[in-house]
């Protein structure tokens, strides 16, 4: 029943051989890697707005030139994450070229950055999605995170638990949707802002405050809010090994793919928002907004609506398909659990996928799916990992010395310090704004990453066994097994361990824990009817203790015992036929397992006994 149940849910489980079948031409790769910054078409230049727009609309005017700064620095980051692609084929984006360039600290700090911001991803986009919605349905209100967390686990997380096939399924034909609603927005909006005959921009979109301190204060900020716009663009490169072959080719003309309508829609969207000179309005996005003066409130407004909400929320699965993929590399490194490195049933790293979905729904909760708030977090991250990458590329180029090796060199170099500044200015722009928040959890990652590191060293070190002593290895004096068999009181399941505790030793040892003396006697005249050839000791335990008396006996053992000896703890313990019938009984067993295997030298094991009925 659970195995039907979990590949109805899941899908049956997959073939190794099956892998080549996952992978990704062009067309799929698209939606799947370049959903996330296309969608960021649906906040990045509402932030830029709420920024300016706010101060009595004096700095309304400066919405074009921060998009236009936007727009130079996609480019910039664009042609550099080619460039990464192309050097790096082998995935893992930053991380790993970090990795093979910079050493340890950048690759690890690299690594921190991407999980912030690909945990953030899903928060902000999944909180986006809802704001789309609930901009179109108003009686929404009130039931955002309750929205925002079924879509993150019962539809994003379950759809990724599935496979990179069934999720690609599933998501293409809702990206290309929205990109032909947005183009659709951009030229309807266009069209009427040249036939009109009132200004293409008008006046009252134009003012801006002469230049100041608290003016350059309120751009960056803009500019910070607005660079949400870039997220998502790193993914394509940490993904290269999920395209078909060639895949560093095919990688790189879908970053041009993505980038090329990414700054149509930025730009085309930025200009559209001046023309009608939208200001910001509660519980309305400007997106939407922007879709009701353009297309009035018929057919292609929702359609719009909710193609903008699907996008929102598939954006999320950017974050899905480089986040787990980049885990798996750091958990084969040895800088984070093993686990997360191996490959679900359906080839998909699942550990990693469930990772993300929790990290993702606490981030949810604890802003309340409020995106304004999410975006003050976001950013950092992808900037600092951008900034790591082309360093590294820096390194690389310099030794590799291939064919126009200073020119790929110097775009690189531009790229990390323009990047660099980004991050300076985002960290300063939105520090008291939660970006602190992030700031503390990279380093915080980072101790975590060496921690785990250090964790398996010690691991291989102290189970390690040179050669030499395995060969040198000879028969030493026979030491003798001393069973103890803690018991209650003489049962069936009393009785198939005493049979298998006698045929691995002649030193059984059956010991009873009384609670008060009458009932101790009962069980020992029990013992003596029954009459198993084990020799029964009674502890009797007048505070109604039973699990600490048996360790104390343990101990006692382990002092008296010869050095070559053995103690093996059979614990009988019976099954019961449903799952509830186990609430009905104590977990005395289990406890003591737990205890026991934390003792040196005692080895323990559960002799279980399965009920009928």
């Amino acid at each position: 029943m659970y195995r039907q149940l979990r590949e109805l849910i899941i899908g049956r489980p997959l073939h190794n051989r099956e892998l080549t079948a996952e992978y990704l031409p062009k067309w799929k790769a698209l939606p799947i890697f370049s959903s996330d910054p296309l969608s960021s078409v649906g906040y990045g230049p509402e932030q830029i707005a709420i920024t300016l727009a706010v101060p009595g609309l004096m700095l309304y005017g400066y919405i074009g030139y921060v998009a236009a700064a936007i727009l130079v620095l996609l480019a910039i980051v664009t042609l550099s994450y080619v460039q990464v692609a192309r050097a790096n084929p082998g995935g893992g984006g930053s991380y790993a070229v970090a990795t093979h360039n910079l050493g340890e600290i950048p690759a690890l700090i690299a690594a921190a950055a991407l999980f912030a911001d690909y945990t953030l991803t899903v928060a902000v986009s999944i909180s986006a999605g809802t704001e789309a919605l609930v901009s179109a349905f108003p009686g929404l209100i009130g039931s955002e995170v309750t929205i925002d967390l079924f879509v993150l686990f019962v539809v994003l997380m379950l759809v990724n638990l599935r496979g990179l096939r069934e999720s690609s399924n599933i998501f293409v034909l809702p990206t290309y949707l929205f990109i032909f609603s947005i183009f659709a927005l951009i030229v309807v909006g266009m069209y009427h802002a040249l036939t009109e005959t009132a200004p293409a921009i008008p006046p009252a979109s134009a003012v801006r405050h002469s230049f100041d301190w608290m003016v350059l204060a309120l751009l960056l900020r803009a500019f910070a809010n607005g660079c949400s716009s870039m997220t998502g663009i790193e993914a394509i490169s940490n993904g290269v090994p999920m395209f078909k072959k060639p895949q560093a080719e095919n990688a790189i003309r879908t970053i041009f793919w993505m980038a090329g309508m990414l700054a149509i829609m930025l730009a085309g969207t930025t200009f559209l928002i001046l023309h009608n000179h939208l200001l910001p309005q509660e519980n309305v996005t400007m997106l939407s907004a922007l879709a009701d003066k353009t297309f009035g409130r018929g057919w292609m407004f929702y359609f719009f609506q909710i193609t903008t909400m699907l996008i929102l929320y598939l954006a999320a699965n950017t974050a899905y398909n480089g986040l787990p993929l980049l885990l798996s590399i750091l958990a084969k490194d040895g800088y984070m659990p093993r686990y997360l490195g191996a490959r679900g049933e359906r080839l998909g790293f699942s550990n990693g996928i469930l990772l993300l979905s929790l990290f993702a729904g606490i981030l949810i909760i604890g802003f309340e799916g409020n995106v304004t708030h999410l975006i003050s977090l976001y950013a950092i991250g992808v900037f600092m990992s951008f900034t790591i990458a082309q360093s590294g590329l820096v390194v690389h180029w310099r030794r590799e010395k291939g064919p126009k090796w200073r020119i790929r060199a110097f775009l690189n170099g531009f790229g990390a310090i323009v990047t660099g500044l980004v991050v300076v200015v985002i960290a300063t722009t939105k520090f008291f704004q939660g970006a602190w928040i992030v700031l503390i959890f990279i380093p915080a990652m980072f101790a975590i990453f060496k921690a785990i590191k250090r964790h398996y060293m010690d691991v291989a070190e102290q189970l390690h066994l040179p050669l030499e002593e395995w060969q040198a290895l000879t028969p030493g004096p026979k030491g003798k097994n001393i069973v103890v068999v803690p018991v209650s009181s003489p049962t069936s399941v009393v009785l198939q361990t005493m049979k298998y505790a006698r045929s691995i030793s002649d030193d059984v040892i059956a010991l009873h824990v009384a609670t008060d003396r009458e009932a101790g006697r009962k069980v020992e005249e029990k013992w003596q009817t029954w009459d198993p050839g084990v020799r029964l000791i009674t502890i009797y335990s007048p505070y109604r203790l039973v699990i600490q008396p048996v360790l104390h006996f343990i101990e006692k053992i382990q002092k008296n015992k010869a050095p070559e000896d053995f103690i093996t703890v059979l614990i009988p313990e019976f099954e019961t036929k449903k799952w509830w019938h186990r609430l009905l009984h104590n977990q005395t067993g289990w406890i003591l397992r737990t205890l026991l295997i934390l003792k040196e030298n005692v080895i323990v094991s559960t002799i279980p006994y399965h009920l009928k009925k």
